[in-house]
């Protein structure tokens, strides 16, 4: 699929009168981000810039491929945000990434006055991607772990 780059987009949107938008919307529909799909479209494109192999994401967030893919592709929703959590640790994402994916699921980004996901944060701000070097952290605090064991 050919995308549209969002700066035409913009363009086009500057100066419309709401009367238009209609015509927008018919003639850019390919281009406008899915709910859906933006999760999945975004996790792809930090993997990808990172060259890191969704496999690898699945074995390292402690799912199936299968199951792994239909989380991404929000065939099937979770409503377990350590997954998800697992999923930008697997992926070397950094703390803004993190958040910025866990907002496109629909769930709370990290949160500096929850001790646990203060832990996280030092983490993703540290580069800690190994799991049990994570759970360590975690359980020195009396955190509940972040792998699924």
């Amino acid at each position: 699929m050919q995308s549209k780059p969002t700066n035409e987009l913009n363009d086009l949107l500057e100066n419309m009168k709401p009367h238009q938008l209609e015509t927008y919307f018919k003639d850019n529909e390919k281009y406008l981000a899915d709910e859906k799909k933006a999760f999945y479209y975004y996790m792809k494109d930090v993997l990808d810039e990172k060259n890191i192999k969704l496999k690898d994401v699945y074995s390292f967030a402690g799912v199936t491929e299968s199951y792994g893919g239909k989380i991404l592709t929000m065939e099937k929703h979770t409503k377990d945000r350590d997954l998800i959590i697992r999923f930008c640790f697997a992926g070397h994402f950094n703390w803004d990434e993190t958040n910025r994916a866990l907002k496109l699921y629909g769930m709370n980004e990290l949160y500096a006055k929850d001790p646990r996901d203060a832990v996280l944060i030092v983490a993703l701000n540290n580069r800690v991607y190994r799991m049990y070097e994570i759970d360590e952290l975690l359980t020195e605090h009396g955190l509940k772990k972040l792998s699924t064991e």
